[in-house]
């Protein structure tokens, strides 16, 4: 019933209908209240320069990291895997230590290039990634597994010599943008993670059927004509591109690319027809109501979003630890 209903324009109606009403919600979510916010000067500006493009911010990272994890998690053909898995976020988390830690001797405004030194990171990891674990080598997506867990360990040892050298203002910093905030959000990154989701979602329905052959073996989905290594290398550059924008953007947000796609399999299977769509809405929507928590749980101060994600994630992932471990048994 469900995918049928999904399978539909009423389906995708229901989807669209049911993440504005949260954005809605969201955006009239604080101190301030929907009159206030619409008939006052300053509210004005807090609801078109502040809370909007951070709510349609916070759904545009989710939808992107919630389909980075499908297409890593298929790939891989491994349901605990997520975009950081291959090692992006640590790149990116990498570079911005290192501007903050730098920004103690150079004189510079540290908070305009956090994000570009973050991305930058992000995309010199990927493509160290690429490099280590060539996918026309034997092994295939596994040396790329490989090479993502090596540039994890190695990100990870730097940042921890950058935080032992760090004053305690630059450890503070380092130490919240690592567990993400949404509250620079502005209409600049808006736009650039727009952009990049787009293109994905231009270019990832088309994959389903592939993505599809995928979950029943290379070997099968070599003999039903898919080029799984094209594909791969593909996704990989994807996830990459989707997940350095975000982290770029708001700082490391974990769980969501490894939630949001089982969520979306226990309600309508793994047919990655219907799962694609379902992500895009649950990964948005997930992380806006993440998001509102975040900020008004213990207002007037705000909560790290990637705290919040992590209390819903890790539950989650702890049940499908025990779930696997119990399949294997079997």
């Amino acid at each position: 019933m469900i995918k049928k209903l999904l399978a539909s324009p009423f389906g995708w109606l229901i989807g669209i209908l049911l993440s504005l009403c949260i954005c809605l919600g969201a955006l009239f979510l604080g101190s301030l209240d929907a009159h206030s916010l619409l008939n006052s000067e300053i509210g004005h500006n807090i609801l078109w320069n502040i809370r909007l493009p951070r709510v349609l911010l916070a759904f545009v990272i989710g939808a992107s990291l919630s389909l980075a994890g499908v297409m890593i998690q298929s790939n891989v053909r491994n349901p605990l895997a997520d975009p950081s898995l291959i090692g992006v976020s640590a790149g990116a988390a990498l570079g911005a230590a290192l501007m903050i830690v730098a920004a103690d001797f150079v004189d510079i405004q540290v908070h305009y290039y956090i994000p570009v030194a973050a991305f930058i990171g992000g995309i010199l990891a990927t493509m160290a990634v690429l490099k280590l674990g060539r996918n026309d080598m034997p092994g295939g997506m596994a040396l790329l597994i490989l090479a993502g867990i090596a540039i994890n360990v190695v990100a990870a040892s730097l940042i921890g010599l950058l935080t032992y050298l760090a004053t305690d203002s630059a450890l503070r910093h380092i130490t919240f943008w690592s567990l993400g905030s949404l509250a620079s959000a502005n209409y600049f990154w808006l736009i650039l993670c727009s952009i990049a989701l787009l293109l994905v979602c231009i270019w990832l329905p088309r994959q389903h059927r592939k993505l599809d052959a995928i979950l029943l073996g290379q070997a099968e989905a070599n003999t039903m004509g898919v080029d799984v290594k094209r594909l791969q290398i593909q996704s990989i550059i994807f996830v990459a591109l989707l997940a350095a924008l975000a982290v770029s953007a708001c700082g490391i947000i974990g769980f969501i690319g490894l939630v949001t796609p089982h969520i979306g399999r226990m309600l309508i299977g793994a047919s990655h027809r219907f799962l694609l769509p379902l992500s895009f809405f649950l990964g948005g929507s997930l992380l806006v109501i993440a998001d509102g928590i975040a900020r008004t749980i213990i207002a007037p101060a705000e909560l790290p979003i990637g705290i919040v994600t992590a209390l819903i994630g890790a539950p989650v992932f702890i049940w499908l630890l025990i779930r696997e471990g119990r399949r294997l048994q079997w």
